[in-house]
């Protein structure tokens, strides 16, 4: 049934498109970002598409998958809504390529359970009284004084502080003047060489600059220090240049074979920056160094194989000739898958086309039932507001105990199990801090 839908889809696609827009093509497709990379060029749809692995844009600027349609993987789950005692975290996938995507379990687009992120939230506390004033800070001129409070009345409690400032600072002088003490200021600009050449095998000539002790001066009274070091500075003259080269561009390069052997590829070609060289400070070649074009190689792609999903099991049977039918002999089953949608020499699928199991032929057994265990809470449904809950459930089942497995996925068939005063059960619980829903038609 699958594959009569998929041929359905595939061909009202074809129909839809027996006269291809022209789209732009990409190489590269990234399912885990939904995003198109490397662009060959503007091409029909049905070219760019021999190649399953690629994706192209519409003038719509979405990037579309060339592939069958397949789902991303679960985003990693987003920050809890609140910072602060219960909320709920959210995580989302997204379909990709050409039809619907299969969604057997139901889990739609997007999952939401519930998150703690800190169990409690933060009490703030309250300051003490100000200590007492420090000494002034320095010992001539003005400077500062200190005082500091503690925040512990009371103690803030689960990451709380206190609001304001912990010091606080005044003003105070000492009545005293003190030195001030040489500062250099900026050096001047460079003089000019006294040479407007240089001598091969000469010590080149020296350019000077140089500062003075004003930034600020030193005080006479009373007296501060004079700046240390020296007020001029030298260097080397550099040498006259040699006169600039421009660069100039060869010839371009033949074209290199398409880089695809099948549908759209791209091919360059190179020139080099050497009639003449670049030298002496001359300029580099103006434009780019090498030039892409588009080409087609009009075969289909290799398309690999994919597994079908398994059949039923078949019926469960005796291994020998002893009954097992309604007794906790173990029987035998199998159930088979094909491989299919391979196409121009793709590869075949990995694994086994036939399954064998261990089975309980438990059909129509009159058996006694006991209630199952809870199962997990559901993720928050609806995944937006106020009214998003978990759910967990109980049943009546087959009582199983007398079987050496367990595992009830190996029984085979529907037993009659006696329910009488087994009621199912149903537990609800609701999830807070879910997001409000937003009007999708805005």
């Amino acid at each position: 049934m699958n594959l009569i839908l998929w041929g359905i889809v595939l061909l009202g696609i074809y129909v839809q498109q027996s006269v291809s827009q022209i789209v732009d093509c990409f190489s590269s497709f990234t399912l885990s970002t939904g995003k198109c990379s490397d662009l060959l060029g503007q091409v029909k749809k049905d070219d760019c598409c021999l190649n399953t692995n690629y994706g192209y844009k519409e003038a719509d600027g979405v990037c579309r998958s060339c592939g069958r349609p397949t789902w991303s993987e679960w985003t990693r789950w987003g920050e809890c809504s609140v910072s602060c005692t219960e909320g709920v975290s959210q995580r989302r996938r997204s379909c990709y390529g050409i039809g619907d995507c299969a969604d057997p379990e139901k889990l739609g687009t997007v999952q939401t359970k519930p998150c703690v992120k800190k169990v409690c939230c933060p009490v703030e506390g309250g300051w003490s009284e100000w200590g007492k004033w420090q000494q002034c800070s320095v010992t001539c001129g003005d400077g500062m004084r200190k005082r500091r409070r503690t925040c512990s009345e009371p103690i803030p409690q689960c990451g709380g502080s206190c609001s304001g400032a912990e010091e606080e600072t005044i003003n105070c002088s000492t009545e005293k003047i003190c030195p001030t003490h040489g500062g250099w200021a900026s050096w001047g600009s460079w003089g000019p060489c006294p040479v407007t050449c240089l001598y091969e095998g000469r010590k080149p000539e020296k350019e000077l600059r140089t500062r003075t002790c004003t930034n600020p001066p030193p005080s006479v009274f009373p007296r501060g220090n004079d700046c240390e070091g020296s007020d001029t500075d030298s260097r080397p003259c550099s040498g006259p240049p040699f006169c600039p080269v421009d660069g100039n561009w060869g010839a371009w390069t033949g074209s290199t074979p398409c880089s695809v052997t099948c549908g759209v590829g791209k091919q360059t070609q190179r020139r080099l920056c050497d009639s003449p060289k670049p030298a002496h400070g001359g300029r580099q070649c103006q434009g780019e160094e090498q030039k892409t074009g588009i080409c087609i190689i009009a075969v289909p792609c290799p398309v690999h194989g994919m597994w079908t999903e398994w059949s039923e099991w078949s019926p469960c049977k005796s291994p020998s000739t002893r009954k097992i039918k309604c007794t906790t002999r173990v029987g035998t089953r199998r159930r088979e898958r094909d491989c299919v949608d391979r196409k121009n020499n793709g590869n075949v699928c990995e694994g086994d086309i036939v399954q064998h199991g261990d089975c309980y032929d438990i059909s129509n057994c009159d058996m006694k039932g006991v209630l199952s265990e809870w199962t997990e809470w559901s993720n928050c449904k609806p995944d937006c507001g106020q009214d998003s809950k978990q759910t967990r459930e109980r049943k009546c089942v087959a009582d199983i105990s007398k079987y050496r497995s367990q595992d009830r996925s190996i029984f085979a068939g529907d037993p009659v199990v006696n329910c009488e005063g087994l009621e199912p059960q149903t537990d609800r619980k609701k999830c807070t801090n879910v997001p409000e829903c937003k009007d999708e038609n805005k």
